[in-house]
C-alpha cells in the first residue's frame, strides 16, 4: 500500500514537472445550478448546486479555428439529490482571439433514480446511462485560464424507455490549461 502510495506520488510530481506543451490538456471546475426547468426538460424538481471537476484531454484533431478534445468530469450535488459523472468529446470553436463555443457530447451515468415512473421527489430518469450533450461560450483570460458559462443535459430521448424527463444543468466554469 505504502509503495503504491510513493509510486503515485512520484508520477504526480513528475507530472507536474513535465513542460506544459507535453501534457496539452486542461483541468476544469465549476458550479452549477442543479435541475433548471427548461423546454428541453420535462423535470425542474431537484435542487441544490452541482460541483463539477474534470479533465479535458489534447487535441486529437485540429483544424483551422476548431479543435476537438476528449473529457470526462464529475459532479456531486450539494443536497444530496442525483450526482453525475461523465465522457465524451467536444470541439471548441475560436470566435476570434478570445471568444469561443464549445459544444460536446458524451455519456453519463448518474445515481438518481433509474426508475421508469414518474416521481414528484426526484427525477425518474428512465435508464442509468445517459446521453450528455453540453454548451459553453467562453472567453479566454490569459495563456492558460479561461472561463465560460456552461449547459449540461441528460437524457436518453427515450431510447430505453418511456421515461425519459431529462435534466438541465446552468453553471460557470474556469478552465486550466496544463
Amino acid at each position: 500500500m505504502l509503495r503504491g502510495a510513493v509510486c503515485l506520488s512520484v508520477l504526480a510530481l513528475a507530472g507536474a514537472a513535465a513542460p506544459s506543451a507535453a501534457l496539452a490538456g486542461e483541468l476544469f471546475g465549476g458550479v452549477y445550478v442543479h435541475d433548471v426547468k427548461l423546454p428541453t426538460d420535462k423535470s425542474g424538481i431537484e435542487g441544490g448546486a452541482d460541483l463539477q471537476l474534470g479533465y479535458r484531454g489534447g487535441s486529437i484533431l485540429k483544424s483551422v479555428g476548431a479543435t476537438v478534445q476528449p473529457y470526462v468530469f464529475g459532479a456531486l450535488n450539494t443536497s444530496g439529490e442525483t450526482n453525475y459523472a461523465a465522457a465524451g468529446l467536444a470541439i471548441k470553436f475560436s470566435l476570434g482571439k478570445v471568444i469561443y463555443v464549445r459544444p460536446g457530447l458524451g455519456i453519463a451515468v448518474h445515481t438518481g433514480s433509474a426508475g421508469r415512473f414518474f416521481r414528484t421527489d426526484k427525477i425518474a430518469f428512465g435508464s442509468r446511462v445517459l446521453f450528455e450533450p453540453e454548451l459553453g461560450l467562453g472567453a479566454r483570460l490569459n495563456d492558460r485560464l479561461s472561463m465560460e458559462a456552461s449547459w449540461v443535459h441528460m437524457s436518453h430521448a427515450t431510447l430505453f424507455s418511456g421515461e425519459n424527463p431529462g435534466i438541465d444543468n446552468l453553471g460557470v466554469r474556469l478552465n486550466l490549461a496544463l
